[in-house]
């Protein structure tokens, strides 16, 4: 299957079975759960016609369970949360960057203060992406191994003032940075657009990252990890910036050039290996089986367009001390679900955590309402839509769906055991670093009552049809 079918089709099916039109409404308050009462449950709904609403506190209690049931097991602990974002493309910086000021430091609160969405982990471009206002890289043009030539002043006008102003909202913000393709005089292709790495640049593309990071920290925009390549694993049958790198290369940048290349310098910058979809969990297994990876890359990071998200936990299995991060997916601005699909993303979101993720990043934050700025081909919209014309700001189901994760988790949140015998209902539970408790449930069907357990305490809840709901409690 080709990677833009397999794309299209993840968008497709991850919007089906939902309901549609809603009615439009303003931002939520910051939700603030830690002045719950003892006993006290305070719960934030979304579903036809509220958007991460308050509900009326419910109270656990004695008494026999029904017959649908969440059970929960706080002292089964797993994986901790480092957080939740999008990516600022090229693309999407340009947007932000159309707002007035004013307009933008109002959006930059809610989209990154702690106390309202709280993105904190967010993914930045080492070049240009398909996402983009034009093809280009830090250092293009004839072969120039020693990269004399190297700049990143491309991003000096919007980007970085964009990440600035993001890291002013939310001082904690982690970033990763991703290239979708090396100059194209690294390549077969001789161009960004397709073609595969070659070897005999390896070294030269271990600088090409160095001196980006040195440059971006210079700029007061300190980078906290990287991966090798954005989707190791297509070329895009070259209709955009894209690179092949076969699995042993990977291996051998990583072993060889990369990571020495860091050690070197003095760079703690972490490397995430793949950057690519779930069906690729037996590369990602025979890589980490390959002597001396480890030493420098510990961790993966996964797509979810292709293959089940089942296959992370197969990783972990085999190695459970790899970290692991979901860092794409999107919506597809043509969907007409695109702005009420919040069911099928938080059960998107619960599946990538039960299977072990610590992070999960969206795609682009902001484009405009036809998908753009846009030089690939793909019809991708931002978590939030700005219109070029009035500037307006609308968001997306995806949006929604996140505001049930990203208002309550806290950096360093663990995941605890939870399971139900309610047929069709996703549910996934953590506990603060402060000891507070959340439960994110998932109901894309009909309105039903069920019961949550937690020792010998219940506590009934009524969820609505095609809901998210988080409940919180100490």
């Amino acid at each position: 299957m080709s990677e833009d079918r397999s794309r299209r089709d993840f968008l497709k099916y991850s919007a089906l079975g939902l309901a549609a039109s809603a009615a439009a409404c303003g931002w939520p308050a910051a939700a603030v759960a830690s002045d719950a009462g003892k006993g006290e449950i305070q719960f934030w709904v979304t579903n036809g016609k509220q958007r991460f609403a308050q509900g009326e506190s419910i109270f656990w209690k004695t008494g026999r369970a029904p017959s649908e049931v969440i059970r929960l097991a706080p002292k089964q602990k797993f994986q901790q949360i480092l957080g939740f974002g999008a990516a600022f493309t090229d693309a999407s910086c340009y947007m932000f960057n159309q707002l007035s000021p004013e307009a933008r430091e109002k959006l930059f609160h809610e989209l990154f203060d702690p106390s309202e969405m709280g993105f904190g982990v967010c993914r930045t471009c080492i070049g240009s992406s398909d996402y983009s206002t034009k093809l280009y890289s830090f250092d293009e043009g004839e072969p120039d191994p020693d990269l004399a030539r190297f700049s990143i002043d491309h991003d000096r006008e919007y980007i970085l003032p964009v990440l600035r102003e993001a890291r002013k909202a939310n001082p904690d913000l982690f970033l990763f940075s991703s290239p979708w393709s090396p100059p194209g005089w690294m390549k077969s292709s001789h161009s960004m657009l397709g073609g595969n790495m070659r070897r005999q640049y390896m070294a030269s593309y271990a600088n090409y990252f160095v001196k980006f990071l040195h440059g971006y920290d210079a700029a007061g925009v300190p980078v906290d990890a990287v991966t090798v390549q954005n989707e190791v694993d297509t070329d895009q049958d070259g209709r955009m910036p894209a690179c092949i790198w076969p699995q042993e290369y990977e291996v051998d940048f990583i072993r060889n050039n990369l990571g020495p290349a860091f050690q070197k310098n003095g760079i703690q910058t972490k490397i995430w290996m793949l950057d690519h979809n779930y069906n690729l969990w037996g590369r990602v297994l025979s890589e980490l089986e390959a002597p001396g990876l480890r030493e420098y890359c510990n961790a993966v990071a996964w797509h979810g367009y292709v293959g089940k998200p089942e296959a992370m936990s197969i990783v972990h299995k085999a190695y459970p001390k790899v970290n692991m991060y979901w860092t794409e997916g999107g919506p597809d601005y043509t969907d007409p679900q695109y702005a009420t699909n919040w069911c099928s993303w938080s059960q998107t979101f619960t599946q990538v955590l039960q299977n072990w993720c610590e992070s999960i990043t969206a795609w682009n934050f902001a484009l405009d309402e036809h998908g753009r700025p846009n030089i690939g081909p793909f019809s991708c919209g931002g978590l939030v839509t700005i219109d070029s014309q009035t500037k307006e700001i609308t968001r997306s189901g995806q949006y929604w769906a996140f505001a049930h994760y990203s208002r309550l988790l806290r950096r360093g949140a663990q995941r605890f055991a939870s399971e139900s015998n309610a047929q069709g209902v996703c549910h996934v539970a953590f506990e603060n670093p402060d000891g507070e408790r959340v439960l994110v449930v998932t109901n894309p069907g009909a309105s039903r009552k069920i019961a949550l357990a937690l020792d010998k305490m219940l506590a009934e809840v009524e969820l609505g049809a095609n809901s998210v709901t988080t409940f919180v409690w100490r």
